[in-house]
């Protein structure tokens, strides 16, 4: 695709125009001229045939539209921007990752992309600017280039041969600022070795004496120039050895197993008390830093070192280790300038034993106590629900004058809610349940409604059903608190021309019926977000609201699903870039199959270190809404909560204190008591196709309940039964 510089203009929306034209006068590329470390995107070449979104102008940020499908786009903006001068490189560990990375001189750019909702042949493209935090020189012509601006990191085959090598690091690193180490410049560092040799290369150090906002790294790096058989060179740049921790802190433990400080990635399977656990991490540390660190951390726990174990590929060293219970293997490695650490350990046969002992022993104490509260709740509920029903009057009912429903309302009618059009009406009444059913009964029996038999009449709640002419009534009256409902619904209730009716309680204030106006609440244009360092999924500083939930068994510490969701107050677009930048840090990938972004939305999913996960963004009251969903499938295939694939599992739970029955899909399962608790984790399950599923719930001595579920493909959901018959239902994964 040829090169154009300016993509055509989408018209924005008439309420949005006149503040896009404002705002883009008003900010005309202040980037660079605040700080030329960051480039301005508004300047930078587009593909043919783009077409900007000007919906939000954004100082930092431009999204344009092309017609081709992300790969296609990836491809033509890689050569686009490569004849503009621009290097690309990927980061270390981070080789397959969707969004491409550029530099060119001390500028850094990165553009990502996402298909069109809707359309396989249409990609929306996304450029940001990317600080360069610690900037090295770039070979011409380099191959296989992988590089991290923070740190920084450098690895590539430079094409020229050693000597040629050397001398253009040496002009072009002190061009940037980069001073060869001395023994006096090297002083604070002790354990410095300027004068270490590598075979068949060369070995220099530098450090960066000035920091401005081009350049804020301090440690000194260490360049490795080794010859090729093929002639070129190859080279790396890393932080010193020497400069780095030489004794680890502990970070805090994952599966139960001790983790080094600091590490670019960490993931864990399992937990403390699971027969099988491991570790794996990139530590940003020595290998003999990291093997000290385990030496140090597994003695303290009671582990003992058992000798050398064979060695897989990529390790460098490989120990079983051992403790009371457990055995395991330590394996270290090196990838990039990453020490690479794999830890699994698994618990004896004899220990199994004696765990499954204990477990329950704690399982029936737990049990135990749970029934024990259990009763005392229904106990306590029993009673409230008398009390509150001895409250309720049972004297009989006198029909309300002038109402304006088809069947008449009693006297003492609160909140009423009427809907003639969908033929629904709700109210409350401080009547009883056999008051107000003496009442229909006899008022619609003398209006010619004829009512059909129904077993369900009790203190608490009636069911009635009326039929006259070909139309119907059904009706629910049910004790809810001090108050008793009634809910009607059908074809005898639908007044083609009727308004919805509300009526206010005796006891209401009245209140301004003037509709309230709202208006949009325009976010305003901020440097970019900032990560919150203490939140377990990443979420910015900048935030109205945030909380994270997440689903697993009793007495396990592996969740199934977390979620995070938040309310934002900046641009989705603004959002949208964060996340896309804190995931990639993280090891996510996002996948360009069923990406949607728009000005108001955006789904994107992606595939993280614990398993496939998604993000959701909206715009509500003037912010920017997010939910972010990270799923671990091999805690739910080891849960076995795992639906087969183009189904949802279901997993029943009956904390109650007898049995219970679910009919779903015309399947009816009986829910033993405590199923799904500590005594028995593992309810009934079911797998259902995906779609909307009624179910009803019977319990001895209670009416049934019925409700809905809306399942997904690979969705798990649980339905637990609470001790007064309440269904709550949970996603679980």
């Amino acid at each position: 695709m040829p090169m154009i510089r300016r993509g055509a203009q989408v018209p924005a929306r008439r309420l949005l125009l006149a503040c896009g034209i404002l705002a883009m006068v008003s900010t005309s590329h202040p980037v660079s001229a605040a700080d030329e470390s960051f480039v301005d995107v508004h300047t930078l070449p587009r593909l043919d045939g783009s077409v900007e979104d000007t919906s939000h102008p954004d100082t930092y940020r431009v999204i344009y539209t092309v017609p081709a499908a992300p790969a296609a786009a990836s491809d033509a903006t890689k050569k686009l921007l490569s004849a503009d001068g621009w290097v690309p490189y990927v980061y270390p560990l981070d080789e397959k990752s969707a969004a491409l990375t550029f530099k060119k001189g001390r500028q850094g750019l990165r553009v990502s992309f996402t298909q069109t909702r809707g359309r396989s042949d249409q990609s929306a493209v996304f450029y940001t600017p990317n600080r360069i935090y610690a900037n090295v020189p770039f070979p011409d012509g380099a191959a296989d280039l992988v590089f991290d601006e923070t740190r920084p990191y450098l690895g590539c085959i430079a094409p020229s041969a050693l000597e040629a090598t050397a001398e253009f690091f040496t002009k072009d690193m002190a061009a940037m600022g980069w001073r060869k180490l001395t023994p006096e410049t090297a002083s604070r560092w002790p354990n410095a070795d300027l004068g270490e040799t590598v075979p068949n290369g060369v070995r220099a150090f530098y450090d960066h004496p000035d920091r401005d906002t081009t350049h804020m790294y301090q440690k000194p790096v260490m360049l490795t120039l080794t010859r090729r058989d093929d002639g070129r060179t190859n080279v790396e740049i890393k932080v010193a050895p020497f400069a780095l921790p030489q004794e680890l802190e502990a970070d805090d433990d994952m599966a139960g197993l001790p983790r080094p400080k600091p590490t670019k990635s960490a993931r864990g399977l399992g937990s403390a008390s699971s027969n099988k656990r491991e570790i794996s991490a990139a530590a940003m540390a020595e290998l003999p830093a990291v093997r000290a660190f385990y030496h140090r951390e597994l003695a303290a726990r009671g582990w003992r070192e058992d000798g050398n174990a064979p060695l897989a590929p990529g390790d460098e060293v490989a120990i079983r280790i051992s403790s009371a219970e457990e055995t395991g293997v330590l394996r270290l490695g090196r990838e990039y300038d990453f020490t690479m650490v794999s830890l699994t350990v698994q618990v004896k046969e004899s220990a199994l034993a004696t765990r499954a002992k204990a477990k329950k022993e704690a399982d029936d104490r737990f049990l135990g106590d749970a029934l024990g509260a259990a009763q005392q709740l229904i106990a306590a509920d029993e009673a409230r629900r008398k009390a509150q029903a001895a409250s309720l009057s049972d004297a009989p009912l006198n029909a309300l004058a002038d109402s304006k429903t088809p069947v008449p309302l009693p006297e003492n009618a609160e909140g009423v809610k009427f809907e003639g059009s969908d033929g629904r009406l709700e109210f409350s009444s401080a009547s009883s349940v056999k008051a107000l059913g003496a009442f229909y009964r006899a008022s619609l029996k003398s209006a010619g409604w004829k009512e059909q038999p129904s077993v369900i009449n009790q203190p608490n709640m009636a069911m009635m059903a009326f039929s006259r002419g070909g139309k119907s009534i059904s009706m629910t009256v049910m004790q809810m608190g001090p108050k008793v409902t009634v809910r009607a619904d059908g074809s005898g209730l639908v007044v083609a021309t009727a308004k919805p009716v509300e009526t206010k309680s005796a006891e209401a204030k009245p209140v301004d019926s003037k509709p309230l106006e709202s208006k949009p609440v325009q976010a305003k244009s901020a440097e970019p977000l900032t990560a919150d360092p203490d939140s377990a999924l990443p979420v910015p500083t900048q935030r109205s609201s945030s909380g994270i939930s997440s689903t697993k068994f009793p007495g396990s510490d592996q969740s199934f699903r977390k979620e995070l969701e938040a309310s934002i107050p900046a641009e989705l677009s603004d959002v949208l870039a964060f996340y896309r930048a804190e995931l990639t840090k993280r090891g996510w990938q996002e996948k360009a199959e069923g990406a949607a972004v728009t000005a108001e939305r955006a789904e994107l999913a992606f595939t993280s270190p614990d398993g496939p996960a998604s993000l959701k963004l909206g715009r509500a009251r003037g912010e920017t809404s997010v939910s972010l969903v990270q799923r671990n499938p091999q805690a739910a295939a080891k849960a076995d909560i795992m639906p087969k694939a183009g189904q949802a599992r279901v997993v029943l739970g009956n904390m109650g204190p007898k049995e219970a029955s679910l009919t779903i899909n015309n399947q009816t399962v009986k829910i033993a008591a405590g199923a799904g608790g500590p005594q028995s984790p593992k309810g009934p399950m079911l797998d259902l196709a995906p779609g909307k599923y009624q179910y009803a719930l019977r319990m001895p001595g209670q009416p049934a309940r019925t409700d809905t579920l809306t399942v997904a493909a690979g969705d798990a959901w649980g339905l637990l039964v609470g001790p007064n018959g309440d269904v709550l239902p949970l996603q679980m994964y």
